[in-house]
């Protein structure tokens, strides 16, 4: 909902979102960036990414860092992979989870699930399990957040096209849950 105040009263509006926000890495903006240019010391970037709450930051889906394009990307020599056949992706992701959901109410997508749905429909055994627990008691994982990165390892799979959620897809999700990991490193697969 999205409550409207005004000196006469307030008005309450349904309202489904998508936040996406963004901030430097530090206060000079060079942090991790694999070169020497950042000043800052490590106290001075703890104190600005401390500036976001850990409330806050438990409530968003995805945390990605991105680093500066090489020159080569900006000059054209590397063909990224194009908007197309990302959009052809994700659409069959979108098909294949309304066609999942049409007998639910009001869900037609992943993010969309409740706790309860999200166990029915995202259900998890062996080694998906142990890794998803190990991350939960190594990352101190709220309940919501333990959700989150199911709906995203769910989502992941089906990218993939493949109908069970995978430790890889747990692992992907799992990177962009902890912005403390850094760029590119994803949680551990245990090693049995």
């Amino acid at each position: 909902m999205v409550t409207l105040s005004r000196v006469r009263g307030s008005v309450c509006f349904p309202s489904r979102f998508i936040l996406i926000a963004a901030m430097n890495p530090c206060p000079c903006g060079f942090h991790g960036d694999g070169s020497d240019r950042c000043l800052c010391d490590p106290p001075t970037v703890a104190r600005y990414r401390g500036r976001v709450s850990g409330p806050l930051l438990d409530r968003i889906d995805l945390h990605v860092e991105v680093s500066p394009l090489p020159i080569e990307l900006l000059a054209g020599a590397a063909e990224p992979e194009s908007s197309a056949v990302v959009a052809d992706r994700v659409g069959r992701a979108r098909r294949l989870q309304a066609k999942r959901f049409r007998r639910e109410k009001a869900q037609f997508a992943n993010a969309h699930l409740i706790s309860a749905q999200l166990r029915r429909w995202c259900k998890t055994t062996g080694p998906v399990s142990h890794l998803l627990s190990d991350a939960a008691d190594r990352l101190g994982l709220s309940a919501p957040a333990y959700d989150r990165v199911l709906r995203v390892s769910k989502t992941i799979a089906d990218l993939d096209g493949v109908p069970e959620v995978r430790e890889e897809d747990v692992s992907e999700a799992l990177q962009y849950r902890d912005v403390r990991r850094g760029r590119g490193q994803p949680f551990p697969i245990p090693v049995r």
